[in-house]
């Protein structure tokens, strides 16, 4: 199992509309409000890092209000 974290920021106003719409998405197991530059951390994970990936990119970042995001792939030590 493959784990990515989503640092995202939000269009001002659309946090709970945001943050409502990645609990739908398949793969999000959660999804935080934090404090500093971005507004949502998002705990994503897929059998394979390619699908997590693809779900980054082809649903996540598609979905409206949500204006930047940095993807964290984790690493195993």
């Amino acid at each position: 199992m493959e784990t990515v974290y989503l640092l995202v920021e939000t269009e001002v106003g659309k946090l709970e509309e945001v943050m409502r719409r990645l609990r739908g998405v398949t793969g999000v197991v959660e999804v935080e409000a934090v404090t500093g530059p971005f507004d949502l951390i998002v705990k994503l994970q897929a059998e394979h890092i390619n699908a997590a990936l693809d779900v980054v990119v082809h649903k996540i970042r598609k979905i409206a209000g949500i204006k930047s995001t940095e993807t964290l792939v984790t690493v195993g030590a």
